[in-house]
């Protein structure tokens, strides 16, 4: 299942935060990277108010994927938070976090004492439903957690969950629950990197002629980057080098790259130090793998 990213909800969630921190009278906020948020598969979203309960209006509010309603999750990479937030098909947008205390991943089990995220204290659970324009200022409440499950990369498997928040210390209360059903997470992007152990030393232009392969788990375009060095009469020789392939999985990708010294004197015939690196960038948790090696190289002559 990919990760996707909504527009609208990105642009409503930072527009949220910046009014978080202006309520927050300058507080000071550390809140931990998320992977991009991930459409969800199968899931609902809803909740009721008391009546006097302001992010409610005292109604009721369902959302789900089967009535065409939009739900998007994402995690921090130590699962310690899970953000979920709604596109309406209707035009309504909502957000809902659901954080442990500092230093813990969610996990199954009741959470009472939760105060605003992302401003609750290191020691107390997070919580936060608001949208459609509406926000608390102080927020009191607790969630449990009948399930919860999660992949590589802040991917989301599963959520089974309830809530319940005051606003401003207030007795009427907002109740909901959300529930999530995604595929097995897919892959993780893999590489794999080898230097060969020749390469060649141009006599026309002094270059550094270097190769190698990449492997790869999924198809992808493989960045290769890299530096030689070389010690030739008691003169240090350097030359950085860089190309692209082409990799699909199960066919180790050929490359090759010219190293042109930094200074005026040449690469020559022997020995040399290869250090390279390959990246390629996972489109399905929006991040970046990569592979290293540094090998020591015999070069030949040549007068290409």
């Amino acid at each position: 299942m990919p990760f996707l990213s909504s527009g609208s909800t990105l642009a409503r969630a930072a527009a949220g935060f910046g009014l978080a921190l202006a309520m927050a009278a300058g507080a000071t906020v550390a809140v931990a990277p998320a992977a991009s948020a991930q459409t969800v598969g199968s899931g609902s979203l809803s909740f009721s108010g008391d009546a006097g309960d302001y992010i409610s209006g005292g109604q009721s509010y369902s959302y789900s994927t089967e009535a065409q309603d939009r739900l998007n999750v994402s995690s921090d990479s130590d699962h310690q938070h899970i953000a979920i937030s709604v596109d309406g098909a209707n035009g309504d947008w909502w957000s809902l976090d659901l954080a442990a205390p500092s230093g813990q991943a969610l996990t199954a089990g009741e959470y009472t004492g939760a105060t605003r995220y992302p401003f609750n204290g290191h020691a107390e659970p997070g919580l936060d439903l608001s949208g459609n324009g509406r926000g608390c200022n102080m927020l009191t409440g607790s969630f449990t957690i009948a399930e919860v499950e999660f992949g590589p990369n802040g991917y989301v498997r599963s959520l089974d969950a309830t809530y319940e928040q005051h606003c401003e210390g207030d007795s009427a209360a907002l109740r909901g629950e959300v529930h999530i059903d995604n595929p097995a997470p897919p892959a993780e992007l893999d590489l794999g990197l080898d230097i060969a152990l020749k390469g060649t030393a141009s006599t026309l232009n002094g270059e550094a002629t270097v190769q190698g392969t990449v492997t790869c788990t999924k198809p992808v375009q493989a960045d290769i980057a890299g530096q030689v060095t070389q010690v030739a009469k008691h003169v240090l020789v350097r030359g950085s080098f860089g190309t692209q392939v082409s990799c699909t999985p199960g066919t180790p990708a050929v490359w090759k790259a010219q190293a042109q010294p930094t200074g005026t004197t040449p690469f020559q015939q022997g020995d040399v130090e290869v250090s390279a690196q390959a990246y390629a960038y996972d489109t399905d948790y929006g991040v970046t793998a990569t592979a290293a090696d540094t090998v020591a190289v015999t070069l030949k002559k040549t007068n290409g």
